[in-house]
């Protein structure tokens, strides 16, 4: 039975019909693993940043002319893209799953993407930050 509301059982179907919890242990160990996958997803993201930024002076605006030099398939380029398919497609399976309307799941997965942003994209947004407050606008 596919549920339309959110409830809370040990018991869940997670994005193939194989993957069913009918014990504490196996609801746990699916919790687990709903956790670290959004967790690899903000790591994704980190690194897709990571990557985007390489080679760009410090002070320098992360959405700046791009360089038309570097040619049409870099392999900075095809990193990044790659990179973004991998993290789209782990973000669509997050999401199919919270579709699963079980309680635990989602505040699972809301709980890994927390611990995954506050441990590696927060940095990121302080650096955002450090750029913007240091421009010399006036």
């Amino acid at each position: 039975m596919m549920h339309m509301t959110f409830y809370w059982s040990r018991q869940v179907t997670l994005l193939f019909s194989s993957w069913q919890t009918d014990s504490w242990p196996s609801y746990a160990l699916t919790l687990l693993a709903c956790v670290l996958a959004s967790v690899f997803y903000q790591y994704l993201e980190h690194v897709r940043y990571r990557v985007r930024r390489s080679g760009k002076p410090a002070g320098e605006p992360l959405l700046s002319q791009p360089n038309r030099a570097a040619g049409k398939w870099s392999a900075k380029k095809i990193v990044d893209g790659l990179l973004f398919g991998l993290s789209s497609g782990l973000g669509y399976l997050l999401m199919l799953a919270v579709m699963s309307f079980n309680g635990g799941v989602f505040l699972a997965i809301v709980l890994g993407l927390t611990i995954g942003f506050l441990w590696l994209r927060s940095k990121d947004e302080d650096e955002i930050a450090g750029v913007n407050s240091s421009c010399a606008c006036a």
